[in-house]
């Protein structure tokens, strides 16, 4: 007896399989979303209540079974409850995705978001005269000069940046290295030093370093002096030496902050500003 393939491809088993995958990613997202929370401890206690339930029915514990049906029947209420910061910053994610341009706004805001991190360990730091050396990664990678550091793998803050570059700590003497993901890779990480003519005798290790890093790599390189307090910002093996507040911001800007698209049509324009209306409220 033969079996047609027109049998398997219908609609009742695709329907099948595309239900089975959407489960399957939102599973897998929400595991993502939830993956380093409490609400992973919550999860397992769920699933343990769960495999009670199951089996106290195949045992016939009825009364145990009754009890686990009231359990759940109210947990709807309590789970979002308690996973209410979960569920808020899944609704953001949303809120987020490429649609509309939603992907584009959200990288365009990070990335304003990071740079004000950077200008505010800067300010801090330049008018104590704390020295710092701060690394941002672009194209080329910088793997063999974090190898150098000690890892931290956290988020940009100027609180934290400026913690590390306080004199007299395990941390301040090198350079802080940040990756692709805006991202603090390592700090006290070596990097090359230059042997360019061409820079002031005036300026120290730091800005040799920085110059260095810049003359092998397309990495942008922010040093904040110890002896001035100037700010020198390096990259492409040039340097640009005592910048002010308004010009490191613009060339940061410039350099970091992902141009706006005024291709759309205006119809997309239109559709655009309904997405993100009360996205800033």
């Amino acid at each position: 007896m033969q079996t047609s393939g027109a049998h398997i491809f219908t609609w009742g088993n695709l329907s099948t399989i595309l239900d089975v995958l959407i489960i399957w990613f939102v599973v897998y997202h929400l595991v993502i979303l939830i993956r380093g929370t409490k609400a992973v401890q919550l999860a397992k206690g769920i699933v343990l209540i769960f495999i009670v339930r199951i089996i106290a029915g195949i045992l016939q514990l009825h009364t145990t079974t009754w009890l686990i049906d009231q359990i759940v029947s109210w947990s709807v209420v309590g789970i979002i409850v308690i996973f209410q910061p979960e569920i808020r910053r899944g609704l953001e994610h949303l809120g987020r995705l490429p649609i509309f341009g939603g992907r584009e706004d959200s990288v365009r805001s990070e990335s304003i978001k990071f740079i004000n991190e950077i200008d505010k360990a800067i300010q801090y730091m330049s008018k104590r005269r704390i020295g710092a050396l701060i690394t941002i990664q672009q194209e080329t990678g910088l793997e063999d000069y974090i190898e150098t550091g000690i890892k931290l793998n956290a988020d940009v803050t100027g609180e934290l940046l400026i913690n590390i570059f306080i004199p007299n700590t395990p941390l301040h003497d090198g350079a802080v290295i940040i990756n692709k993901d805006h991202k603090i890779a390592v700090a006290a990480a070596y990097l090359p030093l230059s042997d360019n003519s061409m820079i002031p005798k005036r300026l120290g290790t730091r800005h040799r370093a920085a110059v260095g890093i810049s003359e092998v790599t397309d990495a942008i390189t922010v040093v904040v002096s110890e002896e001035t307090g100037g700010v020198t910002i390096t990259r492409n093996g040039r340097f640009m030496v005592d910048m002010t507040r308004d010009e490191y911001l613009k060339y940061l800007t410039a350099e970091l902050v992902p141009k706006k698209n005024d291709n759309d049509k205006w119809y997309q324009k239109i559709i655009r500003k309904i997405w993100k209306w009360g996205a800033d409220r």
